[in-house]
């Protein structure tokens, strides 16, 4: 694939992916795909689940700045606060070159970068750790403890990721959601959702406490091999943070888009 149809694909994952999980949480969601703007909004305390994306191809400097100043708005008329997700190789060189200043204008700041990947990289054989047992996340309790591991990796309130994730079907029946448990505590856990011929990978996190010692890698390597194998899919794709991106080439994925982070500034 041209690096621009990796940059298509990554944006249509998100927007794909991201609706069935915005409506999981709840089927009142804000789920809209405007002329260039994808909502994904639930409007929640977890703030991943409220998103909003850009989906013009090759827009040009003019025409960010109106999806930008539309994007702020959107984002002023809820309740809790969200990211948009901005996919840089999507934009002309123009636009690529005043995107600060757009955003500043928009009254939008940057809030961490991040990676588009993927590969055909699928089977994944059966990981094994020495300090990790695997079980799939089917319960309540697992759900919440998948939750919390999320809070306290990505710096949340455990309030924020619960109202997230507690009482999701999703996660429960269709999602492909691992806890990696050292002498049976959750320290890890990773999810892999079929969509659209693919398998997504999604809110991998790792307790702060646990980090460093390959426990990422193997949980996120368990997903993708249960979810390979009951799918028969070969290609895998995922949004990474700086942090994440190196485990994730050495699993197989291949960096493909730069990604942005906006957030409101207050």
């Amino acid at each position: 694939m041209t690096d621009l149809a990796n940059s298509i694909e990554s944006v249509e994952q998100l927007a794909l992916v991201w609706r069935g999980m915005v409506l999981d949480r709840d089927p009142g969601a804000d789920v809209r795909d405007l002329p260039g703007v994808a909502v994904r909004w639930a409007d929640c305390r977890f703030p991943f689940w409220n998103c909003v994306t850009l989906t013009d191809v090759g827009a040009d400097a003019e025409l960010l700045d109106r999806r930008l100043t539309q994007v702020a708005d959107i984002m002023r008329g809820k309740r809790h606060p969200g990211f948009l997700w901005l996919f840089e190789d999507l934009l002309a060189d123009d636009a690529r070159a005043g995107l600060d200043a757009a955003a500043e204008r928009a009254g939008l700041k940057h809030a961490f970068p991040g990676t588009g990947m993927a590969g055909d990289l699928l089977p994944v054989p059966d990981p094994e750790h020495p300090d990790l047992t695997f079980e799939r996340v089917t319960t309540d309790e697992q759900l919440l403890a998948y939750a919390d591991l999320n809070s306290r990796a990505y710096g949340f309130a455990p309030e924020d990721g619960r109202d997230g994730l507690e009482g999701s079907a999703l996660w429960k029946e269709r999602a492909h959601a691992y806890l990696g448990l050292r002498d049976g505590v959750p320290v890890t856990c990773a999810a892999a959702v079929e969509a659209d011929g693919r398998l997504f990978v999604a809110l991998v996190a790792t307790d702060p406490e646990h980090q460093h010692k390959g426990y990422g890698e193997a949980v996120t390597r368990k997903a993708l091999h249960e979810g390979g194998r009951a799918t028969g899919l070969t290609r895998a794709t995922l949004h990474a943070t700086p942090a994440g991106a190196p485990v994730y080439v050495r699993i197989g994925f291949e960096p493909n888009s730069t990604v942005h982070f906006y957030g409101l500034d207050a």
